[in-house]
Formats: structure tokens, sequence, C-alpha cells
């Protein structure tokens, strides 16, 4: 029995030894993780002279979707950036500019991705700005995809590798028509709507476009293809006829120059010249230096420059300000993420700056189709609560601020657009599927009773009746009058004026203005500048983003995971998966692009799956 006793006294004794070697292991783990975590959080000391090279990954947003954290943890993970926020690239462009550090900006393109014309635009002003400074841009492509070249295109000098090409291939409006496969399995969709333009339920109805359809959107996809060739005209200096003759003859000119696509794109003045990475890399080294360890030129990326431009931001303080807050994405009903409108958590951040005393007056800075129309009463009652408290509202519109987007910009003081802005389609729709006629090939059918003529007319797997179909016809006839006098009441204008320009019609930024749905073309600088000045204040002021806060959880560990991001880039190593994580990446990328638009489509309607919902959305995206 001491034996025994002695035993499990040396095994006790020697677990506990374990025990605490591992407590202090851990201890120094920690210790050193934060000792690194600290040093990579400090600002990076720019060297006397670099470049600022702003490297867009996949779409340029106006807001980042999802939750920071996750974020965060992507990139840990090794995987590719799916968006880039616009105003972290304007931010630095613009603080670079006067930033004697900096030397040149350098445009890389070749992980971007398709990205709205509106929100480029905007780049290309903070583009212009930093050539006024006397610095050199300079751009440079593998391959330049139409947005890529848009991009690149603002640079003082453009650069095309020799086995590359410039693709401009317009716009375009292709969707999937459903009518004959729901027919093919006894779907019967009804659908509800006001508006002889508000395309969005006939794929559905309709096997092809109808000619009201292919009319309107042949219009702002016209406008918007004119718009692109003069601003790249105005960038190359060239004509826009000439921008629109090198996308119409591009399959003969590449023919007849045995498919030499750069040298098609060199002979049409869309590149400067032709050159390797290589090369352009020795072009930016005369500018700027070479780097000290000899490979390239001395560089800054757009996110660590930004760590240094945050700083001292936040050391300028507080006081009057014009608050900004983004509606971007679709409109949807309760509090949602960023990358979405949510009804109640847009119209919090507008009652945020509401009660906000140093917040003089607001930006809404829309890029969205719409969506719910009760989220989008609740957004619109926020804007008029402002203006009612007399803070200025003042609407910046971006690539996108049509139907249920128009609707909640209806009650600012003031509307800006772009001339490629796609904006109006006043109108309202409400859709209902019934699947019983499908349910009775597999010998299912329903039947009952209820203690109302309402009860079970809402079902999915019964008919819709007549009344109920009359019921709801009328809620959206009553919601298009609401739609109608709210705008009416914005723009000063009789309702059968508005009436006539509505009725789900899009219209190009160019068009609104003339129709006076918006009140003059311009950007979002713009718009800060008429708020400020609606609201009496004089430079310098503040302009400060309204978004939804962290909790200090999610704000702890954001912290820490982006300062083990930066250490291990220091350290140079790769995160822990890093390679099959870039895999992955691509790997998603290719699915993405190759998955059938008939998912996209069902996935966009259960969003708005919502019961007793009527909405107010365009289904008008441009390819």
């Amino acid at each position: 029995m001491r034996y025994v006793g002695g035993f499990f006294f040396g095994l006790w004794r020697g677990l506990d030894g374990l025990r605490r070697v591992l407590h202090l292991l851990l201890m120094l783990g920690l210790l050193a993780l934060g000792i690194g975590a600290w040093a990579a959080s400090r600002p990076p000391k720019l060297p006397p002279m670099a470049a600022l090279v702003v490297r867009p990954s996949g779409e340029i947003v106006e807001q980042l979707s999802g939750v920071p954290v996750q974020r965060a943890i992507n990139a840990a993970e090794g995987q590719a950036a799916p968006q880039t926020l616009l105003w972290d690239l304007i931010s630095a462009i613009r603080a670079a500019a006067a930033d004697r550090h900096i030397g040149a900006l350098v445009i890389e393109t070749d992980d971007m991705s398709a990205s709205g014309q509106v929100k480029l635009e905007e780049l290309a002003d903070a583009i212009h700005d930093f050539r006024r400074s006397g610095k050199k841009v300079i751009s440079f492509g593998h391959n330049f995809t139409q947005s890529q070249y848009l991009l690149a295109a603002q640079a003082d000098e453009v650069y095309l590798d020799p086995f590359g090409a410039v693709l401009l291939d317009g716009y375009a409006r292709y969707r999937m028509y459903f009518k004959d496969a729901l027919n093919k399995y006894d779907v019967d969709m009804h659908l509800f709507r006001v508006g002889k333009y508000k395309s969005a339920e006939e794929p559905f109805i309709r096997n092809n476009m109808s000619m009201a359809d292919r009319q309107e959107s042949l219009a702002y996809l016209t406008a918007l293809w004119q718009g692109y060739e003069a601003a790249v005209g105005r960038a190359r200096h060239l004509q826009p006829a000439a921008v629109a003759g090198y996308a119409d003859n591009y399959v003969a000119d590449v023919t007849g120059a045995d498919g030499d696509t750069a040298k098609v794109a060199k002979d049409a003045g869309l590149v400067t010249a032709l050159a390797t990475e290589q090369q352009v890399d020795e072009r930016i080294a005369q500018l700027v230096g070479r780097d000290p360890s000899g490979m390239g030129f001395r560089q800054v990326s757009v996110e660590d420059y930004l760590r240094v431009t945050h700083i001292q931001q936040r050391e300028r303080g507080r006081g009057p300000a014009v608050g900004v807050v983004i509606a971007s994405g679709d409109i949807l009903d309760g509090s949602q993420p960023p990358g979405s409108v949510g009804g109640q958590s847009t119209s919090e951040l507008l009652r945020d700056a509401r009660l906000d005393n140093d917040i003089k007056a607001v930006v809404l800075r829309i890029d969205s189709p719409g969506g719910s129309v009760l989220a989008s009463e609740q957004i619109y009652r926020a804007v008029m609560a402002l203006e009612q408290d007399g803070k200025p509202v003042v609407v910046s519109m971006s690539d996108l601020a049509a139907s249920g987007g128009y609707y909640i910009a209806a009650g600012a003081n003031e509307i800006i657009a772009s001339p490629n802005t796609l904006t109006g389609s006043i109108g309202v729709f409400a859709a209902f599927p019934t699947f019983y006629r499908t349910l009775a090939k597999f010998g299912v059918h329903v039947d009952g009773l209820g203690t109302t003529p309402l009860a079970g007319e809402t079902q999915f797997d019964r008919p819709l009746t007549a009344p109920a179909g009359r019921l709801i016809q009328s809620v959206v006839d009553h919601t298009y009058e609401e739609f109608l006098t709210r705008v009416a009441k914005g723009r000063g204008k009789p309702i059968d004026a508005i009436n006539d320009i509505a009725q789900g019609h899009v219209w190009a930024g160019t068009d609104a203005l003339r129709l006076g749905l918006v009140d003059r073309l311009g950007s979002y600088e713009d718009a800060v500048q008429d708020a400020a000045m609606r609201a009496g204040l004089r430079a310098p002021y503040g302009v400060r983003r309204i978004e939804q806060p962290l909790s200090w959880p999610e704000q702890l560990l954001l912290q820490l995971q982006s300062s083990a991001i930066r250490l291990l880039a220091r350290l140079d190593l790769a995160p822990l998966g890093a390679a099959h994580g870039a895999r992955q990446a691509a790997a998603t990328q290719w699915l993405q692009r190759l998955a059938p638009p008939l998912e996209q489509e069902l996935a966009r309607w259960a969003r708005f799956a919502a019961p007793n919902s009527v909405y107010a959305y365009c289904f008008c995206t441009v390819q």
C-alpha cells in the first residue's frame, strides 16, 4: 500500500511540475506575442522618398461587406481580399499628394475585379489632384479589363505587358428567363406591380426581354458607355470616337495584327509603351530610388500608409463636422451588417448623427438598388427627422441609387448624382409563388378549412384566390402612391408630373437631372462641400464617417489579428496554411465566375422572402 501511495504522490508531483512548465511556456509565448504585436502595430517609418502603391484587390466598394473580425481572419489564412474600400484608396492618394516622403503614385490593377464606373470616377478625381502636385503617376498591368483600364488610364504613363491586352467590351444587360421552366414544373408565380417599366418580375412571366425593358435598358447602357468613352478620352487625350472605334473594330484589328493584342492597344494610343514588370520597376526607381535590398523601387502600400495618416487624423481631434452615412447594398428589414442597408441599423446611424452636437450636416452616400419598402420608409423618416432638427441632408449617389435607393434619397435637401449613376426606377412590386400543382404531380394534395376568408390564403401549397390577389395588388398600388407622394414632396413637383417619369423607369444621371429627379451632377466631395455650406461651416471643418461601432471584444480580436499578420509579414513568415489559402481563394474566384446565374438569381430573391412584404427594387445590374 505504501508503494501505491508513493507512486501516486510521485505522479502528482510530476504532473504538477509539467503544469508549471507549460504555464511558464504559455506566459512566455503570450508575452512574446504581445511584444511582437505591439512592435507590429507601431506606425511604419516612411523612407525619405518612396512611391505609394495602389493595388486594389477584388471589387472596389463603398463599404466592405461582412464582419471586420472575419475579414481579418480571412487575411490571416492567406485569402485574397474580395473587396477594397474606395475611401481608403482616396484618403491615401489625397494625403500622399502633399507628403514630401511620397515621390510618385503607382497603380497596379492585376488583382482588381469589375468595379462601378462612378466609384472609379471618384478615384480618378483623387488621382488628378495628385498629378497637380507635379508628381508622376505610373500604371502597369499584364492585362487590362474594362474596369481596370479606366483606372489605369488616369496615369501619366500607362505600361502594358508585351503579351497583354486591353479589352474594352462595352456594357451589357442579360438575364435568365424562367417562364418555360416554371410551366414545366407547374409553378404559378403571382406577380403584382405598378409601373410600365418595372421589369423585375419579367423573368418569371416571359422567355425574353420585353420591348419596354429593351428600350429603357438600351438608353441607360448607351449613356454609361458614352460616359466611359469620354472618361478614357479625357485621360488619354483621345477623341471618344477613337475609343468607340477601338471597341467596335477590335476583332478585325487583332486579326490584322496577327493576334498581337498588345500592339493593337499601343497603336490605338491606349498605352504609353509596352514593357515588362521589371522594366517598369526600373522606371519607377528612377523617380524614387531603389529599395535598399536592391529589389525593385522604394515603396509603401496603401495599408501601411493609412496607418500613419489615420493616426494624424485622430490627433486633429473633434469639433464641428459633416457626418457621412454609407447606405451600400440591398435594403433589408432590421439590423444588417456592413454591405447591406438595414432599415433599423441605418436609421440608427442617422439618429446618432442627429443627436451628435458636433455633426452639423449629413451626407448620405447611396449605392443601392433598393429592397424592402418598410426598411426604406424607416430610413426616409430618419432623414426627415434630421431636417426637422435643423441639420441639412445632402445625398451623394454612387453607381446605383434606384427604386428603394431613390426612396431613401427623396426627402433630402439636395440630391447630387454622377452623370453615370443609375437612378429612378420609382415603382413597387410583390411576388408570390404557389406550388400546389407541382405537389399534385407527386400525388400530394392539400385540404382543410379556416375561420376567416383569409385564413390559409397565403400558403405556398394552395392556389392564390382572386380576393387575396386583389388585396395584394391594392397594397402594392397604395405603396406606389406613397412613394410618389414622398418624391413629389421632396422634388417640389405635382404627383402627376412625378408619375409620368416614374413607372419603374431607370434613368442615367444626366437624364435624371433633366427630369428634376436630382438637383445637380457632381462628386462625393461636391456633396460634402454643399452640406458644409448649408450648415454654415467654414474650413477647416471635420468629415466624420458614422458607422456601426465594434464591441470591445471585436476590437481586441481585430487588433490582435491584424497585428499578428503584420508581425508575420515583418518576419517574412507566411500565415499558417497560406499556400492552401491562396489556392482556395483562387479556386473560389473561379467558382464564383462559373456559378450558374440561376443560383445567384435565387439567392437574390431569397433575401426578399419576408412574409407580407412589398419591395421597391431595381434589377438593373450592368455587366
